[in-house]
């Protein structure tokens, strides 16, 4: 049987740059920092005091007080972005949709953290008497997120979540490829959200010393591959792609954005939570996608680095990009969008996802902001898109993610 093409109809989203695609995709092209100092709760008593919030957000805009009660605010970003790229792809409503042959798989790294740690400091400090919400499970756990999504539209095929650190929604969306070349579906909702900025959120990764404390200076504290980059900026939100088998999307006259390729998945066998100094598993990564995708290095245009502005993570990605690319690493853009965003931990592949998206139907490069002094340890010679947008055709673009416990992942669009 003939492999089942895949392409992307309907995008949607909701993180530090943007309520919607268009103020996403408006920020990423001016190159717009989106790190201040945490509002979400007093975060004085810690060394990293500054995070990419979503900003002017109120729940009150998507959801009634009493359905509110049933979500976590990851989950509430979920169906925020999938409500987005449902629309947008023409789904909601479409009484032509077998909903039998619609899934949803979603990636979190962390699900809930934000109601178990109230929940359970309810319950220790005495608030409760003593019970939990009955919510506390649902609000909790990471595959509730698609099948929330699944309930309201009434989708009744694959449904579950992956979870696999920052390579979450990577992992996602690549079995959501599959799925749909196997038959299994022709339509699936993927992506994935994240909502870890609260205290032990922002405190277990500073007690790891692996987020920025540039306090001082916010804006400019995510800087990939600068010499003088200290960590991450923590960021939140959601971003979601509707993934639709060819020949369904085009008997149905649906817009589409750019064909999924092909996806590439491995692991570092290296540390818990360093990188392979060489990218040994980076490299692995990427060359199965290319395989996947039939396609070779020089076919990719644009790629969409990890790049989260830590010490040794930036350095190694860039080599295992070298090592797979060659000559060709000088003749893509490379950026990270990171340096605008934050670091979404499981949503992070989802949202720069549709950065990719950007690129190829726009023809523009996201910029890599705040880099002052590329490292010496960094090919300067290579382009890092650096400060500003630039504009070209892309034919295809590689978007990597790599997540603690060395999962490692990389996904291609290309043009239809």
């Amino acid at each position: 049987m003939a492999c089942r093409r895949v392409v992307v109809t309907g995008i949607g989203t909701i993180n530090p740059l943007g309520n919607n695609i268009e103020e996403y995709f408006s920020n990423l092209e001016k190159g717009v920092s989106a790190a201040a100092p945490i509002t979400r709760f007093d975060a004085t008593k810690f060394r990293s005091r500054i995070a990419c919030e979503v900003k002017n957000y109120d729940w009150s805009h998507y959801f009634d007080r009493k359905e509110v009660r049933k979500y976590d605010l990851f989950a509430q970003y979920a169906m925020i972005s999938a409500d987005e790229a449902l629309r947008d792809a023409a789904i909601v409503g479409n009484e032509n949709i077998n909903l039998e042959r619609v899934g949803v798989v979603w990636g979190s790294g962390t699900g809930g953290t934000t109601t178990f740690y109230e929940e359970s400091k309810g319950y220790i400090e005495g608030n409760f008497t003593p019970r939990f919400s009955p919510f506390f499970v649902p609000r909790m756990v990471i595959d509730l997120a698609p099948g929330f999504i699944s309930l309201k539209y009434g989708f009744m095929g694959p449904n579950y979540a992956t979870t696999s650190a920052c390579a979450s929604s990577n992992h996602a969306m690549i079995d959501a490829l599959n799925l749909i070349r196997w038959g299994k579906a022709d339509i699936i909702v993927t992506g994935g959200s994240e909502a870890s900025i609260n205290e032990p959120g922002v405190g277990s990764f500073c007690a790891m010393q692996a987020l920025s404390t540039r306090n001082d200076d916010p804006e400019h504290a995510s800087r990939p591959f600068d010499a003088s980059r200290d960590g991450f900026v923590i960021g939140d939100g959601g971003g979601a792609l509707v993934f639709e088998e060819l020949e369904h999307a085009l008997a149905r006259g649906a817009k589409i954005y750019c064909e999924v390729a092909g996806g590439g998945m491995s692991a570092d066998a290296h540390h818990m939570t360093a990188p392979h100094p060489e990218g040994k598993g980076a490299m692995i990564s990427m060359r199965e996608a290319l395989a996947d995708a039939g396609m070779q290095p020089t076919e990719i245009d644009y790629l969409n680095a990890h790049g989260t502005s830590t010490p040794l993570g930036d350095v190694a990605e860039i080599k295992a990009v070298q090592g797979v690319f060659g000559e060709h690493a000088y003749n893509m853009n490379i950026s990270s969008t990171k340096s605008m965003t934050g670091h979404l931990l499981g949503a992070t592949a989802a949202i720069e996802a549709l950065a990719c998206v950007m690129a190829i139907s726009r023809g523009v490069i996201p910029p890599t902001i705040n880099v002052e002094q590329v490292d010496p340890e960094i090919d300067a010679r290579l382009n890092l898109t650096l400060g500003k947008a630039q504009y070209r055709e892309v034919r295809a673009a590689l978007s990597n993610t790599f997540g603690f416990g060395g999962h490692n992942s990389s996904i291609i669009f290309r043009k239809v």
